[in-house]
């Protein structure tokens, strides 16, 4: 007769998820894991593998969750600069002080500390930036479209611009405790709009 856990997985992982945000990879050692999961080693390598296969489950956890409001701000129907400027507004200003700004966003803080040296987890970073990206063009299409951009703008650049902003922006907001400088540095960009 099987064991039943006596945890519960999805809890774990997202507990796991909130470590590895905090501390990174590579600061995460398996005995925090243990603490911190309040679950055996054995466990935790029975369900999810070893600390690398947990820190890519976490990292998909955060992925499947990310910013859930963000399709629907860009998307809407009716002028769509107003709606690019206010995400970027938004990102501006969690980045300078909100709830995780000491912890950045798990997705450029994986980016950061295992860069190309993790091709897994490389391969994630991309994707997660790549549904920003697309977000994002496809609203400044939809401007482009309606006579919102200037003519000779171009879309795909400037989606492009806003992540690489938007990713700095996390960035610095997670260092500088000058919020300023995160706002004055998306009000800039975003006068590359008009």
């Amino acid at each position: 007769m099987a064991r039943t856990k006596e945890f519960d997985p999805d809890a774990a992982l997202q507990s796991a998820l909130e470590l590895f945000w905090r501390q990174g990879y590579e600061a995460t050692s398996m005995a925090d894991l243990v603490s911190h999961l309040g679950i055996g080693r054995a466990s935790i390598y029975a369900t999810f593998g070893n600390k690398h296969a947990l820190y890519l489950k976490a990292l998909d956890r955060y992925n499947e969750n990310r910013d859930p409001g963000l399709l629907g701000e860009l998307s809407q129907p009716g002028p769509a600069l107003p709606a690019v400027r206010a995400v970027v507004r938004r990102f501006a200003a969690e980045a300078g002080s909100g709830e995780h700004r000491a912890d950045g966003c798990f997705v450029t803080n994986t980016a950061a500390e295992l860069g190309t040296r993790d091709p897994a987890a490389a391969r994630r970073v991309e994707a997660s930036w790549s549904h920003i990206e697309t977000l994002l063009h496809s609203a400044l299409v939809r401007a482009h479209a309606q006579g919102e951009l200037p003519a000779d703008r171009d879309p795909r650049a400037l989606a492009r611009m806003l992540l690489v902003l938007m990713q700095g922006l996390r960035v610095v907001g997670k260092a500088s405790d000058e919020p300023g400088r995160v706002r004055d540095a998306a009000e800039q960009a975003l006068r590359l709009l008009d």
